[in-house]
């Protein structure tokens, strides 16, 4: 079997040494897994691979993913009043009696520690924050950064290895769901095709089968004229629908990057929204650098509605990141800083700008909340709900 070629776009800076050679390794254990498999496999399981193979993949090896030295900068990183609005969130779900929060995926620790100190000050902690965190060098980086920034609170924070089977308060997760594998699917005139990867003199090739009968199923329910080419995320409806039937009491609130179902299969989204972000560099290759580049999709907020739905849960609340912040008091965190002392206003300014605008985040950006035994309105979808674009 020929090994996998490493390929780098000209677009992108080369990698260190050990980095490529790290990179190298995985694409030869996927390209095992490929021949084991008869020559393909689906762009779920490459994706999984690529993000997640012990040691090797994207979240479980060690190199810096947020911030300046890494690829992407997520809303926690840009500003610090993001987890400030966000807590407000929480506080008001903890006064309602949600005794703990979940968050999976806890990026480098800013949004647990932000959260925690605003609802200290307002006097609506939790009695406990666990986090779910595959990622073993981002878990050192939170457990770091609570210590330095929150040490008082450090004893409420624990973090865990999978999901609790029973939950009884909050599961955040901020862009989160958009990681998660998914499946390619190719509408044709004829047939409907899974999009998967295969070897071709060495390199990774997009091939295309006849769907499986669940993927099937999902793609004959998206109404889209072929040819058309996008995403369907059966991990993400898998999880949400988990969180659900473990769901005692309380709310899932998913703050992430997508659309409701008409919008994302937009005839004019007919390639797909698959990203990829590699030291703040945005492409469309999942296929260079597997295990240094992240690789992800929009997510289907429709989707994720209907599968907590079907466990249960209702819908409390669905809009955008700007609404969301905004409701929860994003402008008056901001005035605690003088206009006039512009050294500390002005970057704070461009940040909750850069949170809110339109042609940033805040558009793009949604937030949704699912819930079972909580009553709306919750203060982060008080005023400008678009649960009706689901």
């Amino acid at each position: 079997m020929p090994a996998a070629q490493s390929t780098v776009s000209p677009r992108l800076p080369l990698p260190g040494a050990d980095a490529l050679a790290a990179s190298q390794a995985l694409r030869a254990r996927i390209a095992c897994e490929i021949d084991a498999a008869g020559g393909w496999i689906s762009f779920a399981r490459y994706m999984d691979l690529a993000l997640y193979a012990p040691g090797l993949g994207y979240y479980t090896a060690g190199a810096a993913k947020l911030g300046e030295c890494g690829d992407f900068a997520t809303a926690p990183e840009i500003s610090p009043l993001f987890a400030r609005a966000v807590a407000r969130q929480l506080a008001q779900l903890v006064a309602s009696g949600a005794e703990e929060i979940l968050e999976l995926g806890a990026g480098s620790g800013r949004l647990a520690a932000g959260a925690l100190l605003e609802m200290e000050r307002g006097g609506r902690l939790p009695q406990r924050y666990r986090i779910l965190e595959v990622s073993p060098e981002l878990r050192e980086r939170q457990r770091a950064l609570l210590a330095s920034h929150a040490p008082r609170l450090l004893e409420r924070v624990s973090w865990v290895d999978v999901l609790p089977r029973r939950i009884h308060g909050v599961v955040l997760a901020n862009e989160v769901l958009d990681a998660l594998p998914v499946h390619v699917v190719a509408w044709r005139e004829q047939d409907i095709l899974e999009r998967g990867v295969a070897l071709e003199s060495g390199a990774f090739v997009w091939r295309e089968r006849p769907a499986d009968a669940q993927l099937l199923r999902a793609a004959q329910a998206i109404e889209v004229a072929p040819p058309y080419v996008s995403e369907i995320g059966l991990h993400a409806r898998a999880l949400v629908a988990t969180l659900a039937q473990r769901l005692e009491r309380g709310v899932l609130l998913f703050i992430d990057y997508g659309f409701g179902r008409a919008e994302y299969y937009h005839p004019q989204r007919n390639t797909g929204t698959l990203m990829c972000h590699y030291r703040h560099r945005v492409h469309d290759d999942p296929f260079a650098l597997p295990g240094l580049q992240d690789i992800t999709a929009h997510l289907d907020f429709t989707a994720v509605a209907k599968a907590a739905q079907q466990e249960g849960l209702a819908l409390l609340g669905y809009t955008t990141q700007a609404q969301f912040l905004l409701n929860c008091g994003l402008i008056d965190l901001l005035r605690e800083t003088p206009a006039e002392d512009a050294a500390r206003y002005l970057p704070q300014a461009a940040a909750v700008q850069k949170l809110v605008s339109p042609a940033e985040m805040g558009e793009l950006f949604k937030a949704i909340a699912l819930g079972r035994g909580v009553e709306p309105p919750l203060l982060g979808f008080a005023r400008g709900d678009q649960s009706r674009l689901l």
